[in-house]
C-alpha cells in the first residue's frame, strides 16, 4: 500500500533540495513523477527552487479551488511530489491521502509545519493528522541549537505581526530559522 509522506522543517532545512533529489531519483529510473506547487507560492514562478541554486519546472501549479485528480486522468504517475505543502487546502490533503490508498500512488509532501507566529498552516496541520510517515528535516539556529521556528524579517528586522502568508523575497520580506529560545528572545525584544 502506498503512503502519504510529510517531510517538514524550518526554513533552510533543505526541504526543496530533498524534493528535487527524490524527483531526480524517480526520473533517473524512468518513472513518471508529477511535481505540484500551490499557486499561492509565487516564489520562483512555475519552478521549484532550492536555495542551493537547483531548480525544476513544476508540472502543476495548483490553485486553492483545484483538485489533484484531474492532473492524473490520462497517465497515472509513479509518484506525486508536493512543494510548499503547507499551502494546500484541507480538501487537497484529503485528496492526496485518498490517491495513496485508492490508486496506490505514493505522495511525498514537503513544507513548513508552522508560520512565523508559531501557528500551524491548515495544510500542514492536516498532513500531520493524515500522513502515514512524518519526518522532520533539521537545520540549526545561529546559536547552534536545532532550529524549529521561523522568523519573518522585514528589511532585516524581526516582525511578529501580519498575515500568515507573505512570500519570501517580496516586499523586503525574508525568513530565517531559529530555535525556540531565540524565537522567544526576539519576540520579547521586537514583539
Amino acid at each position: 500500500m502506498s503512503k502519504l509522506y510529510f517531510r517538514y522543517g524550518a526554513m533552510n532545512s533543505g526541504k526543496t533540495a530533498a524534493l528535487l533529489q527524490v524527483a531526480h531519483n524517480y526520473e533517473e529510473k524512468g518513472m513518471k513523477v508529477v511535481v505540484i506547487k500551490p499557486s499561492i507560492d509565487t516564489k520562483g514562478d512555475d519552478k521549484v527552487t532550492s536555495r542551493l541554486g537547483i531548480e525544476r519546472k513544476v508540472d502543476v501549479m495548483l490553485a486553492p479551488d483545484e483538485g489533484i485528480m484531474e492532473h492524473m486522468i490520462l497517465d497515472k504517475p509513479d509518484a506525486i511530489i508536493v512543494d510548499e505543502a503547507q499551502f494546500l487546502t484541507l480538501d487537497q490533503v484529503d485528496e492526496l491521502y485518498a490517491i495513496t490508498k485508492i490508486y496506490g500512488v505514493p505522495v511525498l509532501a514537503y513544507g513548513l509545519r508552522c508560520d512565523f507566529q508559531m501557528k500551524g498552516f491548515p495544510g500542514a496541520s492536516r498532513l500531520l493528522e493524515l500522513a502515514d510517515d512524518i519526518e522532520e528535516l533539521k537545520t540549526i539556529c545561529r546559536c547552534g541549537r536545532k532550529a524549529t521556528q521561523n522568523i519573518r524579517l522585514i528589511d532585516g528586522e524581526p516582525t511578529f505581526e501580519g498575515s500568515q502568508v507573505a512570500i519570501d523575497g517580496t516586499a523586503n520580506i525574508t525568513y530565517d530559522s531559529v530555535c525556540g529560545e531565540c524565537y522567544l528572545k526576539l519576540r520579547r525584544h521586537h514583539g
